[in-house]
């Protein structure tokens, strides 16, 4: 089996690559919380904890685990690619002041290249840039005053960037200014890591493209069929990019499966609203009946063709993965004011590491009853401390590689 295969959410997981939280989140202060899409301030200390343990949950499973930060380093195998790394960097990190820019590059280029990949993740503090004095208006004035470059602690929903569907990948382009850097890392393993180089991934969409879409709103629901949220991360334009590039390279997917889910921040990606558990089980949030539509794209010729579907999901499930019936997990033994509560902790955002078997988050105690009902097998994961970042267990992970389904 090649090193990159995913053409299921619950084929068993054979590997992941996972970004463990570092420095990067005590550099986020109140003040610019929400700019860093943060509601919280997350303890660093007990994150990583939480952290590790999620690690050691899918190594137990004999799930291969492989670091987001470790690959970027790994890609660095001469001085060309090393330039070209910190160049693209410092090209898309957004500096005023070129004075502090040259400083920065001199201090990256001081780095071993671990070092240089947790320093790009973490951001840079204006008091950590040696013989750096303020002397100019600009450099006085300049209103991001603590940062050169600003911290990426988004970076553990290693899900976003790009997405594995198929043995190719989705390079994302980001909503969110913030996050758009954080494409940069997956773009150098891919294009420079031993392990990629030799796969010659496909590429189904392109980080410059310039139309958002995020993995959060990515899900493989069979090897013919990709389910894509239209969200506040991700644009119907951007929907039919990823449909155009999947549909028509030969990828073996036939179909496309649009959803539209409320565009606000509490909704934020469809794997915050709906994911696969089983072959015929999935958790649904009851309020995405509100503003569900349903459209299928497919190749007709040489263009792609868009019809609607309504707002029956259970149906259009049953059709499309050619199954007698689909189990929904909506509100739980709770109501939906639970629901809701347990939505924003991602209650609903369940990592399946093989059918019927999943990893959730401790705090989401109605939802993972009724999982425990319906005969899941649950792996319970702290989370006081991850899951400020708003993000469950599927979000912090990206699937490398899965058994296919019989």
């Amino acid at each position: 089996m090649p090193l990159v295969n995913i053409k299921s959410e619950i084929g068993k997981l054979q590997a992941v690559i996972l970004h463990r939280p570092g420095r990067e989140l005590l550099n986020i202060t109140p003040e610019i919380m929400a700019d860093l899409l943060f509601d919280e301030l997350p303890f660093l200390d007990e994150a990583q904890k939480e952290h590790d343990n999620f690690a050691e949950i899918l190594q137990k499973q004999g799930c291969k685990v492989y670091y987001l930060e470790d690959l970027a380093a790994e890609s660095i195998t001469d001085e060309s690619i090393r330039q070209e790394f910190i160049d693209t960097y410092l090209q898309e990190a957004d500096i005023a002041v070129p004075r502090e820019m040259h400083l920065l590059q001199q201090y990256l280029y001081s780095l071993n290249n671990y070092d240089l990949v947790l320093k790009m993740m973490e951001g840079m503090r204006k008091n950590e840039l040696p013989l750096y004095n303020k002397t100019t208006l600009v450099e006085m004035t300049e209103k991001r005053s603590f940062f050169v470059t600003e911290p990426m602690p988004n970076l553990y929903f290693t899900r976003d960037p790009f997405a594995f569907v198929g043995n190719g990948v989705s390079l994302n382009h980001m909503w969110s200014v913030t996050r758009r850097r954080e494409t940069l890392f997956g773009r150098m393993i891919f294009r420079y890591h031993p392990l990629f180089r030799q796969e010659n991934l496909p590429l189904w969409y392109d980080r410059h493209d310039g139309l958002s879409i995020e993995g959060g709103d990515i899900i493989v629901l069979s090897d013919k069929v990709v389910a894509v949220g239209v969200s506040q991360r991700t644009t119907a334009a951007g929907v039919m990019r990823l449909a155009h590039n999947l549909l028509t390279s030969g990828s073996g997917y036939e179909t496309v499966l649009a959803l539209t889910i409320p565009k606000s921040h509490a909704f934020m990606h469809l794997d915050t609203v709906f994911t696969m558990v089983d072959r015929d089980l999935f958790t649904l949030h009851p309020q995405v009946d509100e503003t569900l539509e349903i459209y299928a794209l497919t190749l007709r010729g040489k263009e792609i063709h868009t019809d609607f579907l309504g707002n029956d999901l259970q149906a259009v499930l049953k059709r499309y993965l050619h199954i007698p019936a689909v189990r929904l997990i909506r509100e739980g033994k709770g109501t939906v004011m639970d629901a809701i509560r347990e939505q924003w902790s991602d209650g609903y955002n369940t990592l399946a590491i093989s059918p019927g078997e999943a990893v959730v988050y401790d705090r989401n105690v109605y939802t993972n009853e009724e999982l425990d009902r319906y005969g899941v097998k649950l792996h319970v994961l702290r989370s006081g401390e991850l899951s400020r970042g708003r993000g469950g267990p599927r979000c912090m992970s990206m699937p490398l590689r899965r058994l296919n389904l019989d």
